[in-house]
This record gives C-alpha cells, sequence and structure tokens, in this order.
C-alpha cells in the first residue's frame, strides 16, 4: 500500500514573479527599478501569485501588470481605482495593487483617486511621479513644477503643481507613504508595510524620466546628497536629518523650522506621530519642499479605520440573513417599479 506524500510549496523567488514579456520601457527609466523592487518584495510577503492582480490605467507606469507573474488588468485612463473597487469587493480575498503615474492617477483619475482613499478600501495605490506626461511625449503634468517649460508650455507652466501625499491626507488614506525609485531597500519598506495594512494604502515614488524630465529628483534621489535633502520618518523618534544626523526640525510658531542641532536638545524638536488620528503634522510634513527644508520621505500616516469592503461584506451577509438570498428574476418583479403614460412622457403628467 503506498503512502500518500504531501509536497510542500517552493518557496517563492524574484524570478517566479517575472513574466515572460519583454520588459519595454526606455532605458534608464526610473520604473525599471520599481519593478526590481516589487519583483523582489513579494515572495516576502507570503502572498500566492493566484491570489495577487496588478491594476493600472493609461501611461508609462501602466506597464506593469505585463511584467508581473500574476494577473493583472491594463484598464482605460484614470479608472483603475474603480476596477480594483469592483475586484475587491467581488472577491475580498485578493491583494490588489493599483499602479498609476501623476497624469493618469491625479488629472483624467484624480476623481477616483479621491474616493478610494475616502472609501478606505483594501487596496495598494502606488503612484509614479515624475513630473511629466512620457507616454504622450513631454507635456507637463497636475506635479509639474510653476515655470516648467514643456512642449505643452514651452514658455513655462502658469499651473500649480499638486503634491500628491498632501492629497492622499486630505482625502483620509488611512496609509500614506512616500519612497524613492533608486533607494530600493526603503521603498521595498515601504510596499511591504502598505500591503501589511487593512485599509487603503498610498505610495508616492519619485520616479525619473530620463528622457523628457531627466533628474527632476536628482537631489533627493543621488545617494551622495540624498542625506542632507532628505528627512526619513521614524515613528516615535525626532525629526533628525543630515549626513552627519546634525540638522532638525522644530516649529517656529506654526512652521517647520530646519535648525542645527549644535546647541539644541532634541526635546524641541519635532516628534513623529504616523499614528496621529488628526492629520495636521501629517500634512504640514507634506508641505516641506526644496529648497527651504529636506523633502520627508517614509510613513506619513498610518491609522486604523474601519474597511469599505469589509463593511459592505457585512451588509451584504446581514440582508441575507434577513431576506433570504435574492433572485434578479426577484428583484424585476418587485414592487419597486412604475409606468410612465404617454402624457407624462410628453411633459404633461
Amino acid at each position: 500500500m503506498s503512502e500518500t506524500v504531501t509536497l510542500e510549496p517552493k518557496p517563492l523567488t524574484r524570478k517566479d514573479m517575472m513574466s515572460d514579456q519583454q520588459v519595454r520601457w526606455c532605458p534608464g527609466c526610473g520604473d525599471y527599478a520599481i519593478l526590481a523592487t516589487v519583483q523582489r518584495i513579494m515572495p516576502e510577503l507570503g502572498i500566492s501569485r493566484e491570489n495577487t492582480v496588478f491594476v493600472s490605467g493609461i501611461g508609462c507606469s501602466s506597464r506593469f501588470p505585463y511584467y508581473m507573474n500574476t494577473y493583472g488588468m491594463h484598464s482605460i485612463h484614470g479608472r483603475a481605482p474603480t476596477v480594483a473597487t469592483g475586484l475587491k469587493l467581488a472577491n475580498p480575498d485578493l491583494t490588489v495593487f493599483v499602479i498609476t503615474g501623476d497624469g493618469d492617477g491625479l488629472s483624467i483619475g484624480g476623481n477616483h483617486l479621491i474616493h478610494a482613499c475616502r472609501r478606505n478600501l483594501d487596496i495598494n495605490i502606488i503612484l509614479f511621479n515624475n513630473r511629466i506626461y512620457g507616454l504622450t511625449k513631454g507635456q507637463y503634468s497636475p506635479t509639474s513644477l510653476p515655470g516648467h517649460r514643456t512642449k505643452s508650455s514651452p514658455m513655462g507652466s502658469v499651473e500649480q503643481g499638486l503634491n500628491p501625499i498632501s492629497v492622499a491626507l486630505a482625502a483620509e488614506a488611512s496609509f500614506v507613504a512616500r519612497g524613492i525609485d533608486v533607494h530600493t531597500k526603503h521603498l521595498g519598506e515601504m510596499i511591504e508595510r502598505a500591503v501589511a495594512h487593512k485599509g487603503t494604502s498610498f505610495i508616492e515614488v519619485f520616479q525619473n524620466c530620463n528622457i523628457f524630465n531627466d533628474g527632476a529628483w536628482e537631489d533627493v534621489s543621488n545617494p551622495k546628497s540624498r542625506a542632507e535633502h532628505t528627512l526619513e520618518l521614524r515613528h516615535g523618534e525626532p525629526l533628525i536629518y543630515g549626513a552627519d544626523a546634525d540638522k532638525g526640525i522644530r516649529l517656529s510658531g506654526f512652521m517647520p523650522e530646519s535648525v542645527a542641532l549644535d546647541g539644541i536638545d532634541q526635546s524641541e524638536l519635532l516628534f513623529h506621530d504616523e499614528q496621529a488620528e488628526s492629520t495636521h503634522l501629517a500634512y504640514m510634513l507634506s508641505r516641506m519642499t526644496r529648497p527651504n527644508y529636506p523633502v520627508p520621505i517614509g510613513v506619513f500616516r498610518a491609522v486604523q479605520r474601519p474597511v469599505y469592503s469589509t463593511m459592505v461584506m457585512s451588509q451584504v451577509d446581514e440582508a441575507i440573513a434577513q431576506r433570504g438570498r435574492g433572485t434578479l428574476e426577484a428583484l424585476y418583479d418587485s414592487p419597486e417599479k412604475w409606468t410612465v403614460t404617454a402624457e407624462q412622457a410628453n411633459g404633461h403628467g
């Protein structure tokens, strides 16, 4: 009599996450670094490929689902959060990622992104921010800086750029973070934390478009200058930065102030609290930009709120318990219907 042998599933590797599709971004694009980071971190999350879905809209970043050996969907411009909402509600066990860009997610898709954050759906939004429209060849985007000269703003943009972190915080996303494409170890930590979070997670990634906006993030992405120009947020710790950790951030009235630590007690500095229910401090940090301040990276906010998909499923279960499982026929024949008369149709009813 033969024995039944149970085979342990083979641990996944980065190679298991790589699809058979040729990666087609411009050589040197920051998207490669983000893709490599996601492919590296996914096996460590303990999530099966069969329960993972990547959804994208339109743009250079939106090629992403093709390159992941998971389920994926290349949807329409700006509507990836909408598709992700439907997927999560249809199958709450899925781990759903939304891959979007500053144009796709904050222009035509701005409304959809805001409401995904507001609802606290359990999805993971990763927004690639290169401050330019890359796929359509170099027009200014919602995050482009005022005065930026592009093919669609040859005299310089006259628009005020959007701040993605500020938008996500204002929309009450329960997890908000920022990473840098080539700072891969830190970015991997942000993705790992986002997936572990229950609710909408939003990560802005500074991503370089070396063709149409090369060097947009040079001072914060270059390893030689990063420590001087970025502030890595750590929960419960004072806001200290610099290659020699010799500078910090304190409040001066209602404004942040960068100070040298020589002669200043750390108790005078601001301490980061990512778990604060109020978004006041996190929002203030999101407004800190170069050249007046170091640029904060890391987790701005991580709070627990009721999860949209969980609440909807609870309502469905309650409705079934109270009324029984319905059918389309019963719905069609329900009393909630009316007749429009010819007079009403002609505006006389």
